[in-house]
């Protein structure tokens, strides 16, 4: 099968930085989050440095390990339990091989020698190379390798192993010991550079271990099956084109299917595959096995490799790791030359996007004015790009005569600035999508986001006359109605409380350090910066933001940006989503098409149901004041026409914002396989003049009995401030009723920029779990008009604290 008809994409990465370790075969490699972790391996003596790779900033960096370093080793079992990474055995150095067993705490990158006890039953595992060791739940599993049954390392009689181990893990650091486990069914045959992978099926709760191919005199093509939970051994039938004989391969599993590429196949003359003492060669070759049908599919045939530079050159002892649906190729040996010190090893780095990326999280608003929305949503892995769109709660103008103004920029967040969602204070049923006419404003949820910053310092000096209004023990009506004179923000169908903004995966570019990744005080898949731990120890993560360069076109610098995606697959519609321009995703770098797809014209009912393309952004963030709107005759709301171009944007007129309007977002990721299905539908208000902003720089700071909170006045106060209001989400029998729906007390009333909120009213505050726990606060000013869009903050809870009655 053609890599083109297979969908495949493969990209070089070309733009990278940093000390990029050498090339070699017989590596390990892992990846905790983002980073690529690789190990040892050979190519003119054994490495012996550990070498990082940020996949999202394209940066190689050597971490400052400490403790019990290992010698370098190759050829070792090699497997990561969260920010843990075990090593077991290898080649230490010519003839000699290792059991010996380390431990790297990756997030201070210590390592550690352990001493496992040895089986009840047997003797430890001897020294040996070529073995596989997996992980599953807290079990390592070893089985089979190469032992050298001389004693004299330079007098090498190789011993192929089919022994199998269990070593038990202690939870976080350190291990308990080996057992020989008693296994049912017979036992794959002796072998050495064989892969193994662990597979649990949704819906079968039994997980297996797969054993595939290797080298034992001969290279091997057979699969084997271990149910781990009875034990046994089995050969499980299998559909397709069973790939050639191989070692040195690699196995990845993404999904339900066990990726296999490369390795030592025989060579085949005349379309005869070689006798088991001819010939052999290294091979390009790429298949799959889906683990819930043992169906093989090919990919790239053998014959197919290195007819073109768009795909990954043939290569044994490389190492595959699988980021997410992505999976990277790096380094390997190229097979031509046999002698163990006469080496010539690949340099390239190469990855595969294997599926669509998932749909991102609902859009958020940071900020909004009369005329445009400051955006932010979670970013999705290993993705090249965003489909941003929006369709309008009133019918979108004709074309003709919309002057093309501004394009609207990227932004990208400080780590320190931070973002939260505003909110006004009152929460009361939103008016379900897609009704959009609002006789109640107050009954609306108006979220109006600002920028959040939060003080990370456990302690801070309270003001002791600081004026605290008394508990409240619901919203009032007069609130809610203050609170309703400008609505900026509503939801549809969808819980008033959106998680706040969150960055990358902490990662230091620099120096390479995963800032306490290992400790449950801080959250790990995000920077903190609009919200604030509430544990004692806060420690700060700083997200080092830095734009991730793709290799092979897909490069996208702006929401502008012309580079063409090519798509196979229409993107999942929300309901009333009506489609817009499919994205397709390629490697076409420098075509960039000027043709619209063609869609018949269709009627502008009462509210247009059109999606719009604000554009496609690299980053999770966008500032939106226009949007692109298509010719009239290129409309056509049924259309399901894939693989459609880009428009040019450069020849399509742009609309602006108009305030006091409620528009509707989505969003899609895009990687090397497509536009993915979009998120779910977000609604937000554009401001309606004369009424004041929202509080920005909202901080927090923690003592002993009580926070402090402060903020600055808004950056458009539009007349004079006439007082602030503070707010605290509570526990409500309402709550019980609608979660969605989060009810404030007022907690502060008057001209002072900030509060201390005692313990007393925490104890009744409500702990939000929509995304991670948190305690949630709303901050408005009123000026002569009334009460502006509120800002909000959630108050992170790492140990949640607040005692419920």
């Amino acid at each position: 099968m053609a890599a083109a008809a297979a969908g495949l994409s493969w990209r070089r990465v070309s733009s990278f930085t940093g000390p990029v370790p050498r090339s070699r075969h017989g590596h390990r490699a892992v990846a905790i989050r983002e980073l690529l972790i690789i190990f040892g391996g050979g190519n003119e003596g054994i490495a012996d440095e550990l070498h990082v790779y940020n996949t999202v900033t394209n940066q190689w960096f050597l971490p400052a390990v400490r403790g019990d370093i290992p010698p370098g080793c190759a050829a070792h079992g090699f497997v990561c339990d969260g920010t843990r990474i075990l090593v077991f055995g290898g080649m230490v150095e010519y003839g000699r091989y290792s059991n010996d067993l380390y431990e790297l705490q990756a997030s201070r990158w210590l390592w550690k020698k352990v001493k496992p006890q040895a089986p009840s039953n047997g003797s430890p595992p001897c020294p040996r190379l070529g073995h596989s060791f997996s992980l599953y739940g807290n079990k390592c599993y070893l089985f089979g390798g190469l032992a050298n049954e001389s004693e004299d390392s330079n007098n090498n009689v190789p011993r192929y192993l089919n022994d199998f181990y269990e070593l038990e893990l202690q939870h976080g650091s350190g291990v308990v010991g080996w057992s020989i486990p008693v296994t049912k069914g017979i036992l794959p045959s002796p072998r050495e550079s064989h892969t193994a992978i662990v597979y649990c099926r949704k819906d079968v709760g039994s997980p297996k271990m797969y054993i595939f191919g290797g080298m034992c005199g001969c290279r091997l093509n057979d699969l084997w099956e271990l149910d781990i939970e009875t034990m046994t051994w089995s050969r499980p039938e299998t559909k397709g084109t069973v790939p050639l004989p191989r070692s040195l391969h690699t196995a990845n599993v993404i999904g339900n299917k066990m990726y296999v590429f490369g390795g030592w196949v025989p060579q085949s003359a005349g379309g005869e595959i070689s006798a088991p003492d001819g010939e052999w060669k290294c091979t390009g070759s790429f298949s799959y096995l889906n683990l819930d049908t043992t169906e093989w599919i090919g990919l790239i045939s053998d014959c197919q490799e290195d007819k073109s530079n768009l795909l990954p050159g043939p290569r044994a002892g490389h190492c595959a790791v699988a980021v997410g649906t992505r999976l990277y190729i790096w380094s390997g040996r190229d097979g031509y030359r046999k002698a163990w010190n006469n080496q010539v090893c690949c340099k390239d780095l190469w990855y595969l996007d294997t599926e669509r990326p998932l749909a991102p999280s609902q859009v958020q608003l940071i900020r909004a004015t009369t005329n445009s929305f400051q955006l932010k949503w979670d970013e999705v892995p290993t993705v090249e790009g965003y489909l941003l769109q929006l369709h309008a709660d009133s019918p979108v103008p004709p074309v003709a005569g919309i002057p093309g103004t501004g394009v609207p920029e990227t932004s990208v967040l400080s780590s320190q600035g931070g973002c939260s969602l505003h909110q006004s204070p009152q929460s009361l049923p939103s008016v379900p999508y897609p009704e959009t006419k609002v006789d109640h404003p107050s009954q609306t949820n108006n979220l109006i986001p600002n920028n959040v910053q939060v003080a990370l310092s456990s302690s801070s000096k309270v003001e002791g006359k600081e004026k605290v209004a008394a508990p409240e023990n619901k919203v009032t009506q007069e609130t809610m109605k203050n609170h309703a004179d400008a609505t900026g923000f509503k939801e549809s169908n969808a819980p008033s409380l959106l998680p706040v903004c969150t960055s990358s995966a902490q990662t230091s570019a620099n120096v390479g350090e995963l800032h306490d990744l290992d400790k449950q005080s801080v959250n790990p898949d995000a920077s903190v910066s609009s919200t604030v731990s509430s544990t004692q120890t806060m420690v700060t993560q700083q997200a080092v933001k830095t734009e991730s360069s793709s290799t092979n076109g897909a490069v996208v610098k702006d929401e502008t940006s012309l580079t063409t995606f090519n798509s196979k697959s229409e993107a999942a519609e929300t309901a009333f989503a009506m489609p817009s321009t499919r994205v397709n995703t390629g490697q076409t770098n420098d075509s960039h098409s000027s043709r619209a797809p063609q869609r018949p014209p269709a009627p502008v009912k009462t509210r247009d149901r059109r999606w719009y393309d604000v554009g496609i952004f690299k980053n999770n963030s966008a500032v939106v004041s226009q949007f692109y709107l298509l010719p009239e005759e290129t409309l056509n709301i049924n259309s399901k026409a894939e693989g459609a171009d880009v428009p040019d944007y450069r020849l399509l007129k742009k609309q602006d914002l108009f305030p006091g309007t409620v528009y509707r977002f989505r969003v899609a990721a895009i990687n090397g396989c497509g536009v993915g299905p979009f998120s779910k539908i977000s609604e937000f208000k554009t401001c309606i003049p004369g009424f004041p902003g929202a509080p920005s720089t909202v901080k927090i700071t923690k003592s002993v009995d009580c926070i402090h909170l402060s903020w600055e006045p808004p950056a458009s106060p539009s007349g004079n401030i006439l007082e602030y209001s503070a707010y605290l989400a509570i526990r409500s029998t309402q709550l019980q009723e609608n979660p969605s729906q989060l009810v404030f007390m007022r907690i502060y009333c008057g001209l002072k920029t900030s509060c201390i909120v005692t313990a007393a009213q925490l104890s009744n505050a409500h702990v939000d779990y929509t995304s991670r726990p948190a305690i949630v606060f709303r901050i408005s000013a009123k000026n002569e008009r009334g009460y502006g869009p509120a800002t909000q903050v959630r108050w992170l809870q790492g140990k949640v604290t607040v005692t419920h009655s």
